[in-house]
């Protein structure tokens, strides 16, 4: 038996219903992400299950710090999770992610210890310095955790990646996102591609995501939508991969 997290308790699930919940994870993960098809090939056949593993976590906190309104919801929830990612360090998971991720030797207390920050980094910066140092401890855990996972090395280049990622998806989700300096958000857009190169530091699965989030904030530039052409991203998530 295995349990994990629906609203704010648990339930005991059958092995089945363990398995249909991580594909329900993985495929939501998918369904926002529909562009990974076209690249995930770039990407090393023995690490592409947890690379979506990991990117549809990864989802699950940045939906929580998106977060307004009520977020009482959303806070036990982070705090539910901060539990659950130290129990993965003695792997002895019970949320159907963790059947693809727990068996890796990452740092999970480092990111467990850091997930309270996305409470704080709600609140709407003064400043982009502001705003970055708001996600640098999280930024931080998670890039240490991903060099662990993909047999990289970690470096303040790859948590800023990170970063710069985060800032650039947050702002279409929530407004408040937008720092108090900039007076719109195609300004901050603008900024913040200024400083995302095409190819970040960092492993390579992240290498090829990064392609595909700077691609939809470079349509939102353009002011148009965002329609990449397969030959495009093909080459662009290439080029990312070869690190």
């Amino acid at each position: 038996m295995a349990s994990y997290p629906t609203g704010f308790g648990l339930i005991e699930t059958t092995r089945f219903d363990v398995s249909s919940a991580l594909d329900s994870f993985l495929d939501k993960w998918r369904e926002r992400w529909p562009e990974w098809a076209f690249v995930e090939r770039f990407v090393d056949e023995a690490d592409r299950d947890r690379s979506v593993a990991w990117f549809a976590l990864l989802q699950e906190f940045d939906d929580m710090l998106n977060a307004s309104g009520d977020t009482t919801p959303q806070d036990a929830k982070l705090a539910w999770w901060g539990e659950e990612l130290r129990s993965w360090d003695a792997q002895r998971s019970r949320h159907p992610l963790g059947r693809v991720l727990e068996p890796v030797r990452a740092p999970w207390p480092q990111l467990a210890d850091a997930l309270p920050g996305l409470i704080d980094a709600r609140d709407r910066p003064a400043d982009a310095a502001q705003a970055r140092k708001a996600l640098a401890q999280y930024a931080a855990a998670v890039a240490a955790v991903e060099a662990a996972m993909f047999n990289s090395k970690p470096s303040p280049a790859a948590a800023e990646a990170v970063v710069t990622q985060m800032l650039a998806l947050r702002v279409q989700e929530q407004a408040a996102a937008l720092p108090q300096s900039f007076s719109n958000e195609m300004e901050w857009d603008k900024a913040l591609q200024a400083g995302w190169p095409s190819r970040v530091a960092g492993p390579r699965p992240r290498r090829v995501y990064a392609v595909l989030a700077r691609g939809r904030q470079q349509a939102r530039i353009r002011g148009g939508e965002y329609q990449p052409s397969p030959a495009g991203l093909l080459w662009r998530s290439w080029w990312a991969a070869r690190g």
